[in-house]
């Protein structure tokens, strides 16, 4: 995992669990890959084993990875699939929405997005 910088805004248990989440939807946590030991990351940021232990507990309670007995956690096979759903649905309903009505206040024409804005001069309407 590379450096993390922890906000107040979130549990930490729920940043770190973000944090393996973007791993898996970048590419860089493959299905059948090993996530970190919870010691080894509970180390290297200087966390409680227990913070660590319920985030990866969250990721196995939606079936994004898998304990094996004796091994560790694995990233699952249909894990970069449903995290894509996922995040596909709720940029739908959560973000899209408010994204929709900037444009609209704005008054951006589709040509104006898809060119990315780059025709305007600034100040023009």
């Amino acid at each position: 995992m590379t450096a993390i910088q922890w906000s107040d805004g979130a549990p930490i248990y729920r940043q770190l669990k973000e944090r393996v989440v973007a791993m898996m939807l970048d590419g860089v946590l493959k299905p059948g890959d090993a996530l970190p030991s919870v010691r080894q990351v509970a180390a290297e940021y200087q966390l409680n084993p227990i913070t660590v232990s319920r985030a990866y507990q969250e990721l196995a309670d939606e079936a994004l990875v898998e304990k094996r007995r004796g091994l560790g956690m694995y990233v699952t096979e249909e894990a970069a699939r449903k995290l894509l759903l996922n995040e596909r649905e709720r940029f739908l309903k959560e973000e899209w929405p408010l994204v929709l009505e900037r444009i609209q206040r704005l008054g951006l024409s589709t040509e104006e997005l898809l060119g990315g804005g780059n025709d305007q001069k600034a100040g023009s309407p």
